[in-house]
C-alpha cells in the first residue's frame, strides 16, 4: 500500500492537482489537511471518478481533514478521544480524522499552529498534543500489534536541521522545547517516525512569501509516525518536492510511504 499525507491548503482550489498526483503517483491512501471547507462543499466527484472513496471532517472555511482511499475506508472516526476545545464557546475543531484502510488505521492530523509562545493558541497546541499522546498510548496498550499511522501536518520541526536557519526561529513556535518534547513522547510510546530513515534531510513546507521556495527557505513539519508493527512493514518513503512547483501549488508537498 502506498500511503501519503498532504496539507493541501484548500481542496477546492487544488482538487485537480491533488487528483492528478494520486493518479500519477499510484497512491492508494491520501490523508489531507487544511481542506478549508465544510463537508457539503468538498469536491467529491473528481475523487470518485478516479476510483477513491473519501471520508470528510470539515466544519467551515478553516482547518479540515479528509482521507481518500481506493483500498477500503471503514470505521471512520471524527476526532480522537479527549480532544480539547478551542474558542469561546469552545468547539472541537476539525483537526483529526481516523479510518481503517486495508487493515491500517490511518489518522489524518492537523496539529494547531501555536502562533506565538505567549499565545493561548500555543497552550491549546500543547493540550492538543497531550490528548493525542494519551489516546495513542491507549490504542497501543489495547493492541501491541496494532497497525496505526499518525500522519499529517504536525507544525513542529523536531530537529534544528528541519528549518533553514535555526537562528531565525529563536523564541518562536515550531521549534520550542515543549513542542519538540511532545512529539518525542509519541516516539517514546513506540510510534516511530518512518520517513527520516529513507529521506534524512528534506523540507516539506515553504512559505509563499519572499521567494522562500526558490531560496529553499523551508521547514520539515509533515511526518508519518507508525506503531512498531506497521513501521516494520515500511519499505520506502519520499518527499515530493516537485509538487511545490507549477501553477497554484500548496505551500506543503506530499510525504509518501510504501508499506509491504
Amino acid at each position: 500500500m502506498r500511503l501519503a499525507t498532504w496539507n493541501v491548503n484548500s481542496i477546492r482550489a487544488r482538487v485537480d492537482r491533488v487528483v492528478d498526483f494520486l493518479q500519477r503517483s499510484g497512491t492508494d491512501v491520501l490523508a489531507m489537511q487544511e481542506t478549508k471547507c465544510a463537508d457539503e462543499k468538498f469536491p467529491l466527484q473528481p475523487f470518485r471518478d478516479a476510483g477513491y472513496e473519501v471520508a470528510l471532517h470539515g466544519l467551515n472555511q478553516w482547518n479540515g481533514v479528509a482521507i481518500a482511499s481506493r483500498v477500503g475506508l471503514q470505521d471512520v472516526e471524527r476526532g480522537f478521544p479527549g480532544m480539547p476545545t478551542w474558542g469561546d464557546p469552545g468547539m472541537v475543531e476539525a483537526r483529526a480524522l481516523g479510518a481503517t484502510c486495508e487493515g491500517v488505521r490511518v489518522w489524518s492530523l492537523y496539529v494547531p499552529n501555536g502562533r506565538e509562545l505567549t499565545s493561548s493558541h500555543y497552550a491549546y497546541k500543547l493540550d492538543w498534543l497531550a490528548s493525542l499522546r494519551e489516546a495513542s498510548a491507549g490504542w497501543l496498550a489495547a493492541d501491541p500489534g496494532a497497525q496505526v499511522a499518525l500522519v499529517g501536518d504536525w507544525n513542529i520541526a523536531p530537529l534544528d536541521s528541519d528549518v533553514w536557519d535555526i537562528a531565525e526561529f529563536e523564541g518562536s513556535t515550531h521549534v520550542s522545547e515543549p513542542e519538540r518534547a511532545a512529539l518525542h513522547e509519541l516516539v517514546d510510546l513506540g510510534y516511530a517516525e518512518v520517513t527520516r530513515p529513507h529521506v534524512p534531510q528534506q523540507y516539506t513546507y515553504w512559505d509563499y512569501q519572499q521567494l522562500c521556495f526558490p531560496k529553499n527557505k523551508g521547514m520539515r513539519i509533515d511526518f508519518v509516525h507508525a506503531t512498531p508493527a506497521l513501521a516494520a512493514r515500511v519499505t520506502g518513503a519520499s518527499i515530493e518536492r516537485n509538487e511545490r512547483k507549477g501553477k497554484g501549488p500548496s505551500d506543503h508537498v506530499p510525504v509518501v510511504v510504501d508499506i509491504a
